[in-house]
C-alpha cells in the first residue's frame, strides 16, 4: 500500500496487484466532513482501512463516495458504513435507486446532475456519465477550489506505475485499452452516442488533476488530457 499526497488534502491510497499488474486506488480527502472515493474491493478493505487510519480516525469518515456500482468501486462500501457511523453512501440517483440503496446498510445520498457535496473546505460537484466510463447509473466527482476531477476507470493504465506525473498518461491509456480489446475484458469501456459530448464537458471544466482508479494521476492540463482521450476511445473502440 501506497499513500501520496496528491493535491491539498487529497490522498491517492494505492493497492498494486502484480498477478494481475494494475493498481487499485482509493482517494481520501481529509476535511471537516472527510471522504473517500472508491471503498475498494472486500478482499482490500483491511490494507485500505489501515492506510485510512495512518490520516484521520476512519470513524470520522462521513462519505463514501464511487462512480458506479463495482466491486471495486464499492465492494466494501458496507464494512465502512460499519466502521463509521455517521458515513453515508455517495453516488447517482439512478445508482441509489437501482442498486446501492438495496445493497446498502444505510440509505444512499443519490446525487443529480450538477447536485454539489460540500465536505468542508472542499466543493465536490457530481457529473452525470452515462456509460462514462461504464454503466448506466456512472457519475463523477469534481472539486471545484482545486480542480481535481476523481474520473474512476477513465485513463486507466496498467502496470506498477508513479503515483503522481505530469508526463502523458494518454499514450499509455491508449496501449491499455488495446490490449484490453484483444483480451476476454475487449470493450469493458463502452462507446455510445453520448460518449464523445460528455467528455468534451468534462474538458471544459479544465481540471488540473486527474485521479484515476488504475494508474497514475496526472497534473497539468487536463482539458487537452481529456480530448486527447477522446480522440483514442472514438479510434479504438468507435464505430
Amino acid at each position: 500500500m501506497s499513500i501520496t499526497e496528491i493535491a491539498p488534502d487529497l490522498y491517492r491510497l494505492s493497492i498494486y496487484l502484480p498477478e494481475i499488474d494494475l493498481q487499485f486506488n482509493q482517494f481520501l480527502v481529509n476535511d471537516e466532513e472527510p471522504l473517500l472515493f472508491h471503498s475498494g474491493m472486500k478482499a482490500m478493505f483491511p490494507q485500505v482501512h489501515e492506510a485510512v487510519k495512518r490520516l484521520l480516525d476512519p470513524t470520522k469518515l462521513r462519505w463514501v463516495g464511487f462512480s458506479h456500482f463495482e466491486a471495486d468501486e464499492c465492494g466494501a462500501l458496507n464494512e465502512w458504513l460499519q466502521v463509521a457511523p455517521a458515513a453515508t453512501p455517495v453516488c447517482s440517483l439512478v445508482g441509489a435507486m437501482v442498486s446501492v440503496n438495496d445493497f446498502a446498510i444505510r440509505t444512499a445520498h443519490g446525487m443529480a446532475d450538477g447536485q454539489v457535496l460540500n465536505t468542508g473546505k472542499y466543493r465536490f460537484r457530481f457529473l452525470q456519465t452515462p456509460h462514462v466510463p461504464h454503466c448506466w447509473e456512472a457519475g463523477l466527482l469534481f472539486e471545484e477550489t482545486q480542480g481535481t476531477l476523481l474520473c474512476s476507470d477513465l485513463f486507466h493504465q496498467n502496470g506498477d506505475v508513479e503515483p503522481l506525473t505530469q508526463a502523458d498518461v494518454v499514450d499509455q491509456a491508449r496501449q491499455t485499452l488495446i490490449v484490453y480489446q484483444a483480451s476476454p475484458m475487449a470493450n469493458y469501456l463502452p462507446y455510445t452516442h453520448q460518449t464523445d459530448a460528455i467528455l468534451q464537458n468534462l474538458a471544459a471544466l479544465k481540471p488540473q488533476t486527474i485521479a484515476t482508479m488504475h494508474g497514475s494521476t496526472f497534473a497539468g492540463n487536463g482539458e487537452k488530457a481529456i480530448q486527447d482521450l477522446a480522440i483514442v476511445l472514438r479510434e479504438v473502440l468507435g464505430p
